[in-house]
């Protein structure tokens, strides 16, 4: 009887044992990848190892480069450029290696030495974010990743998003500037827009805002992703003109980012609002007028 063939393992280095690196490597690890090296050098990042990669050896960037085929460079955006031309001058991409870095928005460009040295670079973003926890483990499965990668590369980049149990899909470098301002326009400043409202709701004396703001989020969240602008409802998409000017005379007695953030958003919904003819006509040049936006519909 055969037995079945097993894809290879690879030995694999992680540079930046932060909430990303971590669950990475830990989930290629439960794909059959060896993680042979990482480097951590805060707490919070030796205990992540400990806890997600224990028994992996805890070493220098250079260390863990010399020691992989397989490089994840999961550190900050604004890092990654210097380190990998600082290892380049110290001659560690010689030899040849597959560098793979988790920025949404940078692509190959800054894996250059990389390929120069007769390497292959990846950029493959995961459109989740991290605790950096073993729930994660679970949480990455189907999780689509955005994936660029030097010529020749291409497969073996979407086997390992695959190994990691994510659903590869390619983007071009020149459209990641608009793939990164989409999510985190989206993730990030959802997590400032419920801030903001619990903060509200807590200043009038709601101990627990979460349980008013769940399900009126859980259901608004659906029906965005299932309707898009159709789905908007509130006094602004309605032309309630007074209960806006009412919304504006709080937010001006709130903290200045609420006060900011709600007139910016207001506004764009009202410019939405209007190109999509579901203001009522009368009121689009009263509402945009209030809110400090163009009164012209471009009719």
């Amino acid at each position: 009887m055969s037995t079945p063939m097993r894809p290879p393992s690879l030995d694999v280095g992680v540079v930046g044992c932060g909430k990303v690196g971590a669950v990475l490597g830990a989930a290629l690890q439960q794909a059959g990848h060896r993680i042979v090296a990482t480097s951590a050098i805060s707490d919070a990042s030796r205990e992540r190892a400990e806890q997600l990669l224990p028994g992996v050896p805890i070493t220098s960037v250079e260390e863990v480069v010399a020691s992989a085929e397989v490089v994840l460079l999961t550190v900050p955006d604004d890092a990654i450029a210097d380190l990998v031309a600082g290892l380049d001058a110290q001659h560690a991409w010689d030899g040849g290696r597959l560098a793979v870095h988790t920025s949404g928005f940078h692509g190959i460009g800054v894996l250059e030495p990389v390929v120069r040295a007769g390497g292959d670079a990846v950029a493959m973003h995961p459109a989740m974010t991290f605790t950096g926890t073993a729930k994660d483990l679970t949480r990455i499965s189907g999780t689509p990743f955005a994936v660029t990668a030097s010529p020749g590369a291409g497969l073996v980049a979407e086997a390992l998003v695959v190994d990691l149990g994510g659903d590869p899909f390619p983007l071009a470098d020149e459209d990641r500037a608009e793939y990164h301002l989409a999510l985190a326009h989206s993730a990030n400043h959802l997590v400032t827009l419920v801030a903001q409202s619990q903060q509200l709701l807590r200043g009038i004396g709601i101990d627990d805002p979460s349980r008013l703001l769940r399900p009126l989020l859980e259901a608004a969240l659906d029906n965005a992703l299932e309707h898009g602008d159709r789905a908007l409802t509130g006094p602004v998409a309605r032309g309630d003109i007074s209960t806006v000017r009412a919304h504006l005379d709080a937010a001006r007695r709130q903290d200045e980012d609420i006060d900011t953030a709600y007139r910016a958003m207001a506004r764009a919904t009202a410019r939405r609002a209007v190109a999509r003819r579901t203001l009522p006509a009368e009121v689009n040049g009263p509402m945009l007028d209030l809110l400090g936006g163009e009164s012209d519909s471009g009719d």
